[in-house]
């Protein structure tokens, strides 16, 4: 049965908004009826006009959405909340769609502040309800292999980890000739204490440690703002270390001019490596010590579980980052509609990010920010 959606942000002009809803609509899980598009009521219109809403079901504020929704017949009203918003307005609306009974797919980081992250935290522990957070990396199929190659222990005792996001969009002031992206992402009013590290060092530190299954327990960062006039972090990098003593490079930077999205992590353990690179999702290289590299590809037969039911197409046919997204969004239906029929198992078993993750990316950006400006060398992660 498709889960009735409501959405929260994501309207006209909005580049995320359009990324939840065509994840939403991939695996045909979701029927989205409902939203408050943007808190200018016009515009909200105009989206669940262009997508074709019932007018009657777009409001001018996730407030009115959220209180009028709650009184609308069970079998009509919204059973799901897409929380896809600008930081400092995810914590608002993620509470109160909880304590309304609506189960919440929220955009990553968690929060404006580790504090807010907690709330959210509390307010689900209060209620029955689920929460997905949006770490997109984690849906490919590929990862997810590395993932169980790491788990079933091919690679032995993890020794080594590097992680790198490079992006170049910022490397010049685009904020300041009006671009909307960069505008409300190199704000501290509305992206939180950080910038680069905010919006995609998460990223990066949700994927070393999903992929090697080992928490990160000390960092030792520097943060830089090497674009004149902007207000946040656009560049940073850190050593880490891990929970089972392997150390680790995390590199995050968005002055890197020319680099897209090339998302990279390569793990090194006592029998060999692996490597996954976001520019060739499909691929995912083994590297065993004193044999030949092996080249492991997306939708072949002889992968894990895990990689081929995130995969929807024949190996050579590559799915990329709205495929992956919708991984995400397909496995958090499976958990809500099996909790509805009663065969609900253990959250872990979804595979989905949840709070807990988003607990741990705050607490990561708060303690970069804290290592940066400290005079000693390591910097303990506190969540």
């Amino acid at each position: 049965m498709k889960i009735r959606l409501g959405m929260i942000g994501g309207g006209t002009g909005s580049f995320i908004g359009a990324v939840h809803r065509k994840a939403a609509a991939i695996d045909g899980h979701y029927d989205l009826i409902s939203g408050s598009f943007s808190s200018d009521a016009k515009i909200s219109r105009q989206t669940g006009a262009e997508l074709g809403l019932d007018p009657q079901r777009v409001y001018g504020s996730f407030e009115q959405m959220l209180d009028t929704e709650a009184s609308l017949p069970a079998e009509r009203r919204i059973q799901a909340v897409a929380v896809v918003t600008p930081n400092h307005l995810h914590a608002g609306p993620t509470i109160m769609a909880l304590s309304h009974g609506l189960d919440v797919i929220l955009d990553k980081p968690m929060a404006f502040s580790l504090l807010e992250a907690q709330q959210i935290k509390s307010a689900l522990q209060q209620s029955d309800r689920l929460l997905a957070l949006t770490h997109t990396y984690a849906g490919y199929p590929m990862v997810k292999e590395a993932r169980y190659l790491i788990a079933q222990g091919k690679l032995g005792q993890i020794h080594k980890i590097y992680v790198e996001y490079p992006q170049g969009w910022l490397s010049r002031f685009i904020e300041h000739d009006g671009q909307k992206q960069a505008g409300w992402r190199t704000d501290p009013t509305r992206a939180g204490a950080g910038g680069c590290i905010g919006d995609i060092g998460t990223h990066a530190a949700h994927l070393a440690e999903y992929v090697s299954g080992l928490r990160i327990t000390q960092l030792c960062a520097e943060l830089n703002t090497r674009v004149s006039g902007r207000l946040l972090d656009d560049d940073s990098a850190a050593l880490l270390r891990f929970e089972n003593g392997a150390t680790g490079v995390l590199i995050a930077t968005q002055v890197a001019a020319g680099e897209e999205n090339n998302v990279r992590i390569r793990v090194y353990g006592e029998h060999g490596g692996l490597e996954w690179a976001h520019q060739d999702a499909s691929t995912l290289q083994v590297k065993m010590l004193d044999q030949p590299v092996q080249i492991y590809r997306a939708g072949a037969g002889y992968l894990s579980q895990p990689a081929l039911s995130n995969t929807r197409l024949p190996p050579g046919h590559p799915e990329g980052y709205i495929e992956a997204f919708a991984n995400i969004y397909s496995s958090f239906a499976r958990a809500l509609n099996e909790r509805a029929s009663g065969t609900f198992t253990r959250l872990q078993d979804y595979d989905f990010p949840s709070a807990d993750e988003g607990l741990r990316g705050m607490a990561f950006i708060d303690a970069m920010l804290a290592s940066s400006t400290s005079t000693e060398k390591w910097t303990a992660i506190d969540s």
